[in-house]
């Protein structure tokens, strides 16, 4: 496996104190401890909730004040476009057109 810092690739063997060698086989260095770190995203067109302005990843406004973060599901639209749940159900009350493509809601997905 090979990881990148400061531009360069270094050839790491992830077997736990095994030194890595450089090309004349000298000891470049000893792994001691590796700690991984990731990041997740929705795969959305766009990650806020147009209607509350809050991103979808975190619970609307209105759960926050209510302290309902846990029920505080996305759906997303044909156009891939996502909301909170509890956003868009006042939000087609009043209007059965997206706010930002304007297409008709139809829902293609709900989940957390």
């Amino acid at each position: 496996m090979a990881a990148e810092t400061s531009g360069e690739v270094l050839d790491v063997n992830m077997e736990e104190n095994t030194p890595s060698k450089d090309e004349t086989g000298q000891k470049m260095f000893t792994l001691k401890k590796w700690n991984a770190v990731a990041m997740w995203s929705w795969d959305v067109e766009c990650d806020t909730c147009a209607i509350c302005r809050v991103q979808v990843m975190d619970a609307c406004q209105r759960c926050q004040s209510d302290k309902k973060q846990e029920e505080c599901i996305v759906v997303w639209g044909d156009c891939n476009h996502s909301f909170h749940n509890c956003c868009m159900s006042q939000w087609v009350v009043q209007n059965n057109r997206l706010p930002l493509c304007q297409q008709e809601w139809v829902v293609q997905k709900v989940g957390r």
